[in-house]
């Protein structure tokens, strides 16, 4: 009984995060979206009051780290660093389509890794968007490849940092910056790689196109003020410290809540920032769905899903490329179908409770966790909002033609990131 209640109150808990029902004349969030599960689960006693502790001491570091980021990029972007972006992609628009189409998917994927990809996706789609559209006005149906290309290029996040869940998980199963960025970057690399090869198959006929764009340019930006020019050296200071501290054991959280810090110290220095401003740039719903969902999970644990999940990880347990093949395909497929969250706190919850180092599993399980939102729409909360901010643009993109790119462009990359993780787990 206690299973069906579990199961119950997930599903409860995915349909009103995607769908969010409006109350009044807002829509419910995603934490709120958690709320009538979770006391579901606790008025049915399968979810014990002491797994609030347990959530809150596995996960304040994670949060803090995630809060620390979301800040230092909200202040990054009010004063005008994102803008230096758009200058870069709108000088790289002159060229042919095809050249400015990688330009694109490469700056796109560095803002990913070096923010995070929900920063990226969110930051940079209303960005280049409008930018493909002013630069090429008599071909409007670009801004549809070069939406999805800002969209897929956050693929397989090559530092943990650079994808919430995946710091989340990391932090469980203890994968330091280092470890994890030392087997991910060439993932990541081989990933984004096959995904620009598939995104260039599919819209092979859109940018077959080398007359470069004749739009109306917006001009050169003034020279980067003092203010922003110390802010962007802190980022950069703050993001080369991570391996620094991981290096000598150092918690990163440490290094993002100073940067984060000493950035919001420097931007209120602009009398528009003020601390509320600066406050409200942190997606404090978005932390608490992280912790919702996370006790979402531990309650599937005590009702004995995650060790159904562990056993079918177990019967590849002893053999390198299967079990990396197995974890991931199912980690993608149930991060499609029931959104990347949950998923994701389900494998690192069932990864560590098979025998033996769960660092190779747990890889393999957010790779799958990356690139399986990809497949489906309700994948990932980014992937519903990235479609929202599309269609606020004109941008229409159908479900069918979501999953028409999503499983010709993540299929193959999945596989080639798989694979380079079982090339590296054998070489070690």
């Amino acid at each position: 009984m206690q299973a069906v209640v579990a199961f119950g109150s997930l599903g409860m808990t995915i349909a009103l995060v995607l769908w969010r029902p409006r109350l009044g004349r807002m829509r419910l969030s995603p934490a709120l979206g958690t709320v009538p599960g979770l006391v579901l689960l606790i008025a049915t006693g399968v979810l014990r009051v002491d797994d609030l502790g347990h959530a809150a001491r596995v996960l304040w570091r994670p949060l803090i780290t995630l809060a620390s980021i979301m800040a230092t990029t909200h202040v990054a972007h009010c004063l005008g660093i994102f803008d230096r972006v758009t200058r870069t992609i709108e000088i790289r628009t002159r060229g042919a389509v095809p050249q400015v189409f990688t330009a694109v998917f490469v700056i796109a994927g560095l803002t990913a890794a070096i923010f995070n990809n929900d920063a990226a996706i969110l930051l940079l789609t209303p960005i280049i968007v409008p930018v493909i559209g002013r630069m090429y006005p008599r071909r409007q149906y670009l801004r549809v490849p070069f939406a999805f290309a800002v969209f897929v290029s956050a693929g397989v996040a090559p530092f943990c940092t650079s994808n919430p869940m995946n710091l989340v998980v990391a932090e469980r199963v203890g994968i330091g910056f280092n470890a994890y960025a030392l087997r991910m970057l060439p993932v990541a690399l081989v990933g984004s790689v096959v995904s620009w090869a598939m995104m260039r198959v599919v819209f092979r006929k859109e940018l077959a196109d080398n007359v470069p764009g004749r739009g109306r340019e917006q001009g050169s930006l003034a020279p980067m003020e003092a203010t922003p020019a110390l802010v962007l050296w802190v980022v950069i200071g703050m993001l080369l410290s991570y391996p620094v501290l991981s290096y000598f054991e150092a918690p990163v959280w440490i290094a993002a809540l100073s940067g984060a810090v000493l950035v919001c110290l420097l931007g209120m220095r602009d009398p528009a920032l003020t601390p509320e401003v600066v406050a409200r740039g942190v997606a404090w719903n978005v932390l608490a769905f992280l912790f919702c969902i996370f006790l979402t999970a531990l309650g599937l644990q005590n009702v004995g899903i995650t060790r159904a999940l562990a056993s079918v990880y177990g019967l590849a347990s002893g053999r390198p490329l299967s079990e990396i093949a197995l974890v991931g395909t199912v980690s993608s497929a149930g991060s499609a179908v029931m959104n990347n969250h949950p998923m994701a706190m389900l494998n690192a919850l069932a990864v560590t409770s098979l025998p033996g180092d769960a660092t190779w599993r747990t890889l393999a399980a957010l790779v799958g966790g990356d690139l399986g939102p990809r497949l489906l729409p309700m994948g990932s909360l980014a992937g519903l909002l990235w479609m929202d901010v599309t269609r606020r643009m004109g941008v229409e993109i159908s479900a069918r033609q979501f999953v028409r790119v999503g499983v010709t462009v993540a299929l193959p990359s999945l596989a080639a990131s798989l694979a380079t993780l079982w090339i590296e787990r054998m070489l070690e």
